[in-house]
């Protein structure tokens, strides 16, 4: 398998990736191309101290869709993962994520499941995530926000990568459900913001990706027809000790999606608003 790894200024944080993948025995079946994009910072360096299986291509342009696009065309493997560089995968759950594409009528597009980890965070950011975790996005087919995985195939449905923001929402929708999978018994870990201003302008930039994404470009839809917000209602209704958590998850799930749509009708420039916070190391 491949392993494209887009990096911008993610000197603090890439080890703990890098660290990982080739610590394990198995290491030597990846293929794993870290696109340093518009580096001022020493990712560059970090990277490239790793050696085999770790090759670094630099891009001079900071931008998430020229690394992608860069990435492939150094990468020669498939299956490919397209892999953020503050997330924790091991090598194991990305040769699943392998074996499961490569298998005749499996599915052209894979994801392990998404574990937040909360354990710095405050209160209203675990709030949210109690929440989000009943959802009908988080229960079923959910692919990216941080880890994507396609097979040749899957890659064949699209030509270069377009300029988007959310590269995760473009691929999945690429994708009726029956051709996604979210692989049981493997995960990754992606750090939650600390503070909730932190994860409010994150998700305000997430909501507005989404909402830009051009209409020929979500060619897939999610279980047409089905009751999210009473699903997950419900979900709530039975279980009262997350009844304050909910109260927080009506506006941490709604207020970024407005401020999205007002700096869009401003016709803003996108701005990336990373969270630094979450790459804190201590």
């Amino acid at each position: 398998m491949s392993v494209v790894i887009p990096a911008h200024d993610e000197e603090a944080v890439i080890c703990r990736l890098l660290d990982v993948l080739v610590a394990d025995p198995r290491s030597h079946e990846l293929e794993v191309v870290v696109v340093a994009n518009g580096c001022t910072d020493g990712t560059v360096e970090v990277a490239r101290s790793y050696g085999v299986p770790v090759s670094v291509v630099e891009v001079e342009q900071a931008s998430k869709i020229a690394a992608l696009e860069a990435g492939d065309h150094a990468a020669v493997a498939f299956p490919r993962a397209y892999v953020d560089a503050d997330v924790v995968i091991d090598v194991p759950t990305l040769l699943a994520l392998a074996d499961a594409l490569e298998r005749p009528g499996g599915p052209l597009v894979a994801s392990p499941r998404l574990d937040v980890d909360t354990s710095s965070a405050s209160w209203p950011v675990r709030a949210h995530y109690r929440i989000w975790e009943l959802t009908d996005y988080r229960r079923t087919g959910h692919i990216g926000s941080g880890v994507y995985a396609l097979s040749g195939e899957g890659r064949r449905r699209f030509a270069t990568w377009p300029p988007v923001i959310a590269d995760d929402r473009f691929v999945q929708q690429l994708f009726l459900p029956d051709e996604r999978l979210t692989l049981d018994g493997h995960a990754f870990t992606v750090r939650s913001a600390q503070r909730i201003g932190a994860h409010l302008r994150r998700s305000a930039r997430i909501a507005r990706g989404n909402l830009e994404l051009p209409d020929e470009l979500q060619r897939a839809s999610d279980a047409a027809g089905s009751d999210r917000t009473g699903n997950l209602l419900r979900r709530v209704a039975v279980r009262p000790r997350l009844w304050p958590s909910f109260a927080v998850y009506a506006i941490t799930s709604t207020l970024p999606k407005a401020t999205a749509r007002r700096l869009i009708a401003d016709r803003r420039e996108p701005a990336w608003a990373r969270d630094d916070t979450s790459r804190a190391i201590a």
